[in-house]
């Protein structure tokens, strides 16, 4: 089993090189092809996908590789064909990540998820769906106010989505445990912005109402009805998440001495009732023990339920605590203080906070594990403020002690964390930086995490390395991965940590997987994949270059990983008939209508541009970039504002109404606005009529703010374009031709 995964992981890395190598090259914008040429590479690499995929479905021998491969190939042509209609709009300069894009994108993705029932179909469709709600209600290009009652409908409807698609999975009418967690999440994110009273008022207060009987619910549910742990954790921070934003939101409106005070006098008492709390679980744990035996057919034992609980509710109280506590001492002092020099006042209380905790052995966790947190963020803060290495070299030590006194995996790991903001903070003020020598501090830092690391195998038996080995695996891949961005320590170290960076993070990627070590291979994967994405918008290379690297490096990844599966001659029984087989017509009548759209829309806009009428347009550019469609000068025209005599009629306009204007050239040629057209108006010789769509009731998009440019070139098009040369259609349609200086 473990030389499967190696083999299908190995699969799956080098098709998404191969894809994010496409995306990179049409990202580029290259110069070098025409507009057909690029609509028919485009519409080329969906065929390819799609027909390595009805090829590897035919081939009999390692059955399980080819259909794995047949299958993801289907994934990766329906991914080839949102690139492909993100190029139409790249190549006819159509609005930069519209919500059309995803929508049309969403189609098949959806009828891919219900022929095959596949869960990278399902992940995608929940993506593109969200997408698009996204970016019709706010797009990159436009701007859009939105009235409060609009606002409120927009996250309501997020947290109706998420709430479906979580109640489908979890009664598995949905089979995909990646989509159960994200709705789960995005849905109490959902609720969580609508209790926003400061953007509501009353109506976020009311909210209050649903997002916690959401949360109350989810603790009755997963502990009562259906007992699972990570559910019930994820319903904990969620809960944590809640107090905390409520917390701010009071402190924000009642900001004062007295307030902070309350916060730590409620921290208190939060402690207080949670020790007690925790006397009487283990009282009732006692009482059910001896019942426990006849309940065998539950789904946990009472006393393991009950443990499970308290622990959910000792992390509630933790994080609850350290927050509100922390930001409540930091009120007091800086209020009481009048904000001169309160960070030696700070630090002594932090010092407070820690010692009695390090040095009494016996005290309730939870109530320890605030305090300590408490401590070492107040006193972490007042070190960056008093910046004295002696007094960082003294906290260090505490930190190093109050790790080495806990007892929980958690705990140790964020301990763990906070001693190395406490030594960062150490070697900052021993070398007295520059930005070279922050990188080098980074520098050091991986060292020490990547050498931790190794020497943490030597102890394999001793549980107190365990955390240290998670931790600084990740901090390892963490620093080096932040020195890719980082400018050169010595000649080229960029180039040269961006190398080692992917080679290390793909070889650990490929030995966790081998020795079963989920948490490890996850933790390489996330890293492996954020720096597919984040080189993206590196500038040590262009994008050109990156996409013939990632393609080179993509076939030859797939190229080993299909040798070494025939010569270890490892089959996967698990899937053994591609979807292709199972329903060549669905999927056939799919992939037809995708090129048929392709070419349908290709047609449409060479059409416009080639029979519609010419209008000039003065313009105001400037330069943002697409994920998908590159660089683009993002326009702004003299007809999106129009005159003050006309302001009457715009104030009148909803958002996001519809309208037709009129323009009407002047004696330069240069079209201007001239009217809204009002049914049963003629227009007079040389009008054009063009669709636009109104903002707020002030600024007016016409679907001609974005022009797609090389990379790289985006200034150089603000400082020489003055006008934008468009062709407009007998419907009110328009797109650009060009840009030019006069």
């Amino acid at each position: 089993m473990l030389q499967l995964n190696v083999i299908r992981t190995g699969f799956l890395l080098g098709i998404s090189l191969v894809l994010s190598a496409i995306i990179y090259f049409f990202a580029a914008n290259w110069g070098g092809l025409d507009r057909i040429e690029k609509v028919l590479l485009s519409a080329g690499l969906v065929l390819l996908f799609y027909g390595l995929c009805f090829i590897w479905s035919r081939f009999r021998g390692m059955l399980g590789h080819h259909t794995f491969l047949s299958n993801l190939f289907l994934a990766g042509g329906c991914i080839a064909f949102g690139i492909s209609v993100a190029l139409l709009g790249q190549i006819y300069n159509s609005h930069a990540d519209s919500y059309g894009l995803f929508l049309i994108w969403s189609v098949p993705a959806l009828l891919f998820a219900w022929i095959t029932r596949y869960s990278p179909f399902y992940l995608l469709s929940y993506v593109l769906i969200h997408l698009t709600l996204w970016f019709y209600f706010y797009p990159s290009a436009i701007f859009y106010e939105h009235r409060d009652e609009k606002l409120m409908l927009i996250g309501v409807l997020f947290a109706v989505i998420n709430l479906v698609v979580f109640v489908w999975t979890e009664r598995e009418r949905l089979q995909s445990a990646p989509l159960k967690f994200i709705s789960f999440i995005i849905f109490h994110l959902s609720l969580l912005f609508l209790t926003d009273s400061t953007k509501f008022e009353n109506a976020g207060l009311w909210m209050n109402i649903p997002c916690i009987a959401a949360i109350s619910a989810g603790f009755y549910y997963f502990t009562k009805i259906r007992l699972n742990k990570m559910y019930l954790t994820l319903n904990a921070l969620a809960a944590s998440a809640f107090a905390v934003f409520k917390f701010f939101e009071l402190a924000a409106a009642y900001s004062s001495t007295a307030f902070f005070v309350y916060g730590l006098v409620f921290v208190a008492l939060l402690l207080t009732a949670n020790a007690w709390f925790f006397r009487y679980l283990n009282k009732l744990d006692r009482q059910e023990s001896e019942s426990a035996a006849e309940h065998t057919h539950q789904d946990a034992p009472p006393e393991q339920s009950s443990a499970l609980v308290g622990k959910i509710v000792s992390s509630i109280v933790t994080v609850i605590g350290v927050i509100i506590g922390s930001v409540s001492l930091l009120g007091v002092v800086l209020l009481a203080t009048d904000a001169r020099d309160p960070e030696n006042t700070i630090f002594m209380l932090s010092l407070f906070f820690i010692i009695p905790m390090v040095l009494i052995p016996r005290m309730n966790a939870a109530v320890r594990y605030t305090l300590l947190t408490i401590g070492y963020i107040a006193g972490l803060l007042s070190l960056v403020l008093i910046d004295k290495p002696v007094l960082s070299s003294l906290f260090l030590i505490l930190s190093i002690a109050g790790w080495l006194r806990m007892e929980g995996r958690i705990q140790r790991l964020f301990t763990y964390a906070l001693t190395h903001i406490n030594l960062a903070v150490l070697i900052y003020q021993l070398l007295s930086p520059k930005y070279e020598e922050f990188a080098a501090i980074v520098l050091i830092l991986f060292v020490l995490n990547a050498v931790m690391h190794l020497y943490s195998y030597s102890l394999k038996k001793d549980t107190l390395w365990q955390p240290v080995r998670e931790s600084s695996l990740f901090f390892a891949l963490l620093f080096l991965f932040w020195l890719t961005f980082l400018d050169d320590i010595f000649p080229y170290s960029r180039a040269l940590f961006t190398v080692l960076n992917f080679l290390l993070v793909t070889f650990l990627v490929f030995l966790y997987i081998r020795q079963n070590k989920t948490a490890y291979a996850y933790m390489s994967l996330f890293f492996w994949f954020s720096f597919l994405v984040y080189k993206y918008y590196d500038l040590l290379w262009n994008l050109l270059h990156k996409s013939v690297t990632l393609a080179l490096l993509g076939l030859l990844t797939f190229a080993v990983t299909y040798i070494a599966a025939r010569r270890t001659g490892a089959n996967d029984t698990s899937t053994s008939v591609s979807f292709v087989r199972a329903s060549p017509l669905l999927i056939t009548v799919t992939i037809v209508l995708q090129l048929g759209f392709i070419g349908y829309q290709a047609a449409a806009y060479e059409s416009l541009l080639k029979n519609g009428t010419s209008i000039k347009l003065e313009i105001e550019p400037l330069d943002p970039r697409s994920l998908l469609q590159g660089d683009y000068v993002n326009l702004r025209y003299t007809i999106s504002s129009p005159a003050q005599s006309t302001t009457g009629r715009l104030d009148q306009e909803s958002s996001q109404s519809k309208v037709k204007v009129v323009l009407v050239p002047d004696k330069d040629g240069i079209y201007t606005f001239g009217h809204f057209l009002a049914e049963g108006d003629t227009l007079a010789g040389g009008e054009v009529v063009i669709n636009g769509e109104m903002s707020g009731g002030r600024f007016i998009y016409y679907g001609i703010e974005t022009y797609f440019v090389p990379e790289g070139t985006g200034l150089e098009v603000e400082r020489n374009a003055r006008y934008a040369y468009v062709r407009v259609n007998a419907d009110g349609d328009a797109r650009i031709e060009k840009l030019a200086r006069d």
